[in-house]
């Protein structure tokens, strides 16, 4: 029994790869990432979304960048040693990459560590939650909201 009741507590635990934003610690679901990727000479594209800074050539695959920073309407990007690509894929057929300041650490947490976003309004529908852990607090990225195109309104 014992067995068990270890197996339904490891059912609740989730991974999130722990990533810095103008310093600020998110946590995206493992789920969702393909690759961590070096900084690399990104190529842009004319009339694309100012959040997208262009493309990559990843081993034959064109996999357009979004710098988080500019979605989220902070100040723009700072490339260091630090800044990293992250590769991630929401569809089988479809990359993205995230362009984030530095990659902490694989964090392990339980759904009871998370406190989930009840009624997220435009400033926090980019996080379903915010997780606990010994570390510190962690945001929790929605993903499929940050790939979301939004329409502005104007009052």
């Amino acid at each position: 029994m014992a067995d068990t009741a270890d197996f339904t507590n490891n059912a609740e635990l989730k991974q999130y790869i722990g990533v810095m934003i103008n310093n600020e610690q998110y946590g995206i679901d493992i789920g969702f990432v393909d690759n961590i990727v070096r900084m690399q000479r990104i190529t842009r594209v004319p009339k694309s979304q100012p959040y997208f800074p262009g493309v990559i050539n990843l081993r034959g695959e064109i996999i357009p960048v979004m710098s988080l920073r500019r979605k989220f309407g902070l100040e723009d990007d700072v490339i260091t040693n630090k800044t990293r690509i992250l590769i991630l894929k929401p569809e089988p057929q479809a990359s993205i990459g995230f362009l984030v300041d530095e990659v902490k650490e694989v964090l392990t947490l339980s759904d009871s560590d998370i406190d989930h976003v009840s009624n997220p309004d435009d400033k926090t529908s980019y996080v379903t939650g915010v997780g606990k852990h010994v570390k510190g607090l962690i945001s929790i990225m929605n993903v499929p909201a940050v790939l979301t195109e939004k329409e502005a309104v104007n009052p």
